[in-house]
């Protein structure tokens, strides 16, 4: 079975990259090395490095477990929270 890497346009990738720097400074506010972070999140040093530079080939899991040592768990419930592009083709659905 071989691995598929994911492709990624230039312009999605810096939104990952921002996502990266985002963690990365949420980590560095509290106070918490990267030794501590990955060891918490039973991921790699390395890994924690390249989800603090948005790398798309690290599992969501990942991401997922860093923010939740860093106690921002639930901010992954705002992904699709606001569908304004699916509202608007229900309401043209609901307007035929």
């Amino acid at each position: 079975m071989s691995i598929r890497k994911q492709i990624i346009l230039p312009k999605h990738n810096q939104l990952l990259e921002q996502m990266g720097e985002n963690i990365k400074l949420a980590r560095k506010r509290r106070k918490l090395t990267t030794i501590q972070v990955a060891e918490r999140a039973d991921i790699a040093r390395s890994t924690l490095y390249l989800i603090e530079k948005g790398d798309p080939s690290v599992a969501f899991g990942g991401y997922f477990n860093v923010l939740r040592v860093l106690g921002l768990q639930d901010d992954i419930l705002k992904l699709g929270a606001d569908d304004e592009l699916g509202r608007k083709l229900q309401d043209l659905e609901l307007l035929k």
